[in-house]
């Protein structure tokens, strides 16, 4: 049984509250942006990214969601991490209940990786509500369609990771848990979801099945199960789809409703789009798609859109991905602003938690982004070694070398630190000659980990519309899910 209230977990009441004298109420459409990995570091380097890429110098640019006129920022711990995941981030943001890390959907009652005990603890989202109210519904994403923050709109499941049967643990399967995917096909609030945009074909199609795009590549499925086929039987008159084309030709007629996988797996970063997968679509067109369909329900609609591969360049260390994924995440912001009225339409933007990218040392105003630090006489900046390095690095990841011979344990007269300082143990390359502004380039990083980790700092919301005036100062990340049902006032 799905559970519905806004108790934190900590016990702590949530209450709707009321919104200030004069200001809107109430939203007919509410539109979550999820950022993946959006912290402050990486809002602040993308702007001047974007900036610069315009002709400016970067600094003085505005993002979309940046203009809007209401700001927070979110906690973005979770039941039992300091450092949140996706998983339980996306399921406060979606229930208005702090969970443990990598379930989505389950209350605090439940023990992850067990599926024993979790269909007790689940707690229903934002979406099947809205669903179940008659709204018309939707999830896009540049990832697979069955990942933490797109699934946590649908899927109730003690693991994140239990995205098709062959993820799903024989025992969890055996006690009646299904596979994300399968929850995502067999959505049984409403009249199912209206509009579904991602990646991850290779989930819903069984092993001896043909990828549309890449006859090569076979489903992933070892259960048989035919998940496209079994969505279109149970939409007669819905559109399946898995490139650009064909969903600008999905009509947005009322009532339609279209299931668009565009990619076997993750969809492609947005800069690798054009040389390697033509065929799929920006996000900033699938969510013009989206909201032109859900538009034409009779109810309003509820609908999120994740911009997912940020956190996966972050993750790779590798900022230029990270950072021009975010520029089409804000592209894809403005595309909705423009087509939705601030009267009506409530748009929350925000993180699901941060990343360990650091925006440091003193480069010049206009200095490259993501180019090496320099002086305003154009000189390069130089560490104590006599090396240049990058405005941009990690705290860790995959850019690490060997840690240099830093200040000797013990010492406590910083200023003797300089005498100290051994150049010749210093393992840093020298960067004057490597183009740090390619795509491919990673930056370097503190500590050395296979991948870079996710930031425990608390990450920025930016609202507009009908109970935006909510959002402000420094709040649970359950709250947003409060934000977002107080602006639908469905106690009217």
């Amino acid at each position: 049984m799905i559970k519905r209230g806004f108790v934190c977990a900590m016990g702590v009441v949530l209450t709707l509250g009321s919104a200030s004298s004069g200001a809107a109420t109430k939203a007919r459409n509410v539109i979550l942006f999820v950022g993946d990995g959006m912290g402050i570091a990486t809002v602040t380097a993308t702007r001047i990214l974007d900036g610069q890429r315009r002709g400016g110098s970067g600094e003085e640019n505005v993002l979309s969601f940046e203009r809007f006129p209401y700001t927070a920022f979110s906690k973005t711990y979770t039941l039992d991490y300091q450092v949140g995941e996706s998983a339980g981030t996306i399921t406060a943001m979606m229930s208005g209940q702090k969970t443990h890390s990598a379930v989505l959907g389950e209350g605090p009652a439940v023990t992850p990786d067990k599926c024993e005990g979790a269909a007790a603890a689940s707690i229903a989202t934002l979406l099947e509500e809205a669903a179940d109210r008659g709204l018309a519904t939707g999830v896009v994403t540049t990832t697979r369609i069955t990942h933490a923050t797109p699934g946590g709109t649908y899927a109730h499941t003690a693991s994140r990771d239990w995205e098709s049967d062959v993820s799903t643990p024989a025992e969890a399967q055996a006690q009646g848990c299904r596979d994300i995917a399968r929850q995502l096909v067999e959505f049984a609030h409403g009249s199912g979801i209206d509009v579904i945009l991602g990646g991850g074909r290779a989930l819903f199609l069984p092993r001896d099945v043909a990828d549309p795009a890449n006859p090569d590549q076979r489903g992933l499925r070892a259960d048989g199960r035919n998940l496209i086929e079994q969505w279109k039987a149970a939409h007669p008159r819905g559109t399946f789809v898995w490139n650009a084309t064909q969903l600008s030709q999905v009509s947005d007629s009322r009532g339609s409703q279209v299931m668009g996988l565009f990619a076997p797996d993750h969809m492609h970063f947005d800069v690798d789009r054009a040389s390697e997968a033509p065929g799929e679509p920006s996000l900033a067109e699938m969510a013009t798609k989206a909201i032109q369909i859900l538009s034409k329900g009779p109810r309003g609609y509820f609908l999120l859109v994740e911009g997912g591969r940020i956190d996966h360049g972050h993750h790779a260390g590798n900022a230029y991905r990270a950072l021009t994924d975010a520029i089409a995440f804000a592209d894809a912001v403005a595309a909705a602003d423009k087509l939705t009225n601030a009267k009506d339409t409530l748009i929350v933007v925000t993180a699901d938690h941060s990343h360990t990218l650091e925006i440091a040392g003193y480069p010049a105003r206009g200095n490259p982004i993501l180019g090496k630090a320099k002086a305003p006489d154009g000189s390069l900046e130089l560490d104590a070694s006599g090396k240049p390095y990058t405005t941009l690095s990690y705290a860790n990841g995959p850019g690490a070398l060997e840690a240099s011979n830093s200040q000797p344990a013990g010492t406590k007269h910083f200023p003797h630190f300089a005498k100290q300082f051994d150049p010749a143990a210093v393992a840093r390359p020298d960067l004057t000659n490597v183009d740090t502004t390619a795509p491919d380039y990673m930056q370097e990083s503190a500590i050395p980990m296979s991948s870079e980790t996710h930031g425990g700092e608390d990450v920025p919301v930016y609202a507009r519309g009908p109970g935006s005036e909510r959002v402000h100062g420094v709040i649970e990340q359950n709250q947003i899910y409060v934000i977002m049902k107080s602006a639908y006032d469905w106690s009217r």
